[in-house]
């Protein structure tokens, strides 16, 4: 499996957004004449709005202000209701007072024309004489807006809170580096690493809290994994739930395996559109995969497939559900036979962790040989 080929330096070193910064911005002043850091909060925050409603696209969200400060209007990238990229969006609301203004945009404005016209023509269009941005363009085809704009003689500044803005959109620079989506793998588990009892039954682990917590995954997310055996045994629904449940737009339903499933499985419902590959070869599920330009899939899967893509270099990223319990026996979350030797463990980066009524929630980066 390549490596990631675009370096960003947020892979060493992973900032969250201060969001105690982002609530000061909308519809206020931003108190500083060139420091553009809560501008590009709270555009890394409107950006995050459109996660699971942008794909194949990137996130993006763009903030205008004027030349005292005040922000004049905002927007984020939400491609299942508009064509238009957020700095479009932004532009619009902002009408004629976009003129002298100053917009600040997570990702560098595209420069090509595709469902709709390049972003840095709209920018020199509306009269906009400065543009801040965090994360270049890797993707060819659509990268040197930066240098039609400075053509243009509009001011540009680049790399405002570069690892904040990636991080928020690794998922799309994921694709984009190794051709294929980013792999979030979540897995609820005892203290003891038990995903299930020996019986086989498995609900409930985690609490409450934690189960919510993942509803909200699952909506920011493009498509939902599991394997035959999760569907066999568990008939799950794969569709957010709670306050997360009712949208018009669901994640696409993915099942990878060769077991046969049942014709009335919960999957298989008009919530949402279902695609089986019915192999285990893992090449097979990334074809598909990009075929229906996902860009983050959420792997529910259990130890079989998950373990699978582990050992096959395919996850970016675990975000593990511990219980304040005990099993002793039971299911592993984790079923390949690594090294014995201690040197050769798989060492893991860790990015967050959150306390959810007693369960512990953690993220971390799964390296695959970088």
């Amino acid at each position: 499996m390549p490596t990631f080929m675009v370096h960003f330096p947020f892979l060493e070193n992973l900032v969250h957004p201060p969001r105690e910064l982002v609530s000061r911005v909308g519809g206020q002043k931003i108190n500083t004449a060139m420091d553009y850091t809560v501008a590009m909060q709270r555009a890394i925050a409107l950006a995050e709005k459109g996660l699971g409603k942008t794909a194949p696209n990137p996130i993006v969200g763009a903030v205008i202000i004027d030349a005292t400060g005040a922000v004049i209007a905002e927007g984020f990238h939400d491609r299942i209701n508009s064509a238009d990229h957020a700095e479009v969006v932004a532009i619009k609301a902002a009408g004629d007072r976009a003129k002298g203004s100053t917009i600040v945009v997570t990702l560098e404005p595209c420069n090509h024309t595709g469902a709709t016209g390049p972003c840095a023509q709209a920018i020199i269009d509306a009269g906009i004489t400065t543009v801040v941005y965090a994360v270049s363009d890797p993707n060819a085809a659509a990268a040197g807006g930066a240098d039609t704009l400075r053509a243009a003689g509009i001011t540009v500044i680049s790399g405002v809170l570069e690892m904040e803005a990636a991080y928020s959109n690794r998922a799309w620079l994921t694709k984009i580096a190794k051709n294929r989506p980013f792999f979030t793998w979540k897995v609820a588990t005892t203290l003891d690493a038990k995903v299930a009892a020996t019986d086989g039954t498995s609900k409930w682990i985690t609490n409450e809290t934690s189960r919510a917590d993942v509803q909200q995954l699952r909506r920011q997310a493009d498509a939902i994994l599991v394997g035959t055996n999760t569907v066999v045994a568990d008939d799950p629904h794969l569709i957010p739930r709670g306050e997360f449940a009712g949208y018009t737009h669901n994640p696409i339903r993915i099942i990878c395996g060769e077991q046969e499933l049942p014709a009335d499985a919960q999957v298989f419902d008009a919530a949402a559109q279902t695609v089986v590959v019915k192999s285990k070869d893992l090449n097979l599920l990334v074809e598909k995969l990009n075929e229906l330009g996902v860009n983050h899939v959420f792997v529910e899967a259990g130890p079989t497939l998950g373990s699978a893509m582990l050992d096959g270099c395919l996850l970016d990223e675990l975000i593990m559900y511990q219980a304040p319990s005990l099993l002793g026996s039971g299911k592993q979350f984790f079923v390949f036979d690594y090294p014995s030797t201690i040197s050769n463990q798989m060492r893991l980066d860790h990015i967050s962790t959150q306390v959810l009524a007693g369960d512990v929630k953690s993220v971390y980066r799964i390296r695959n040989g970088e």
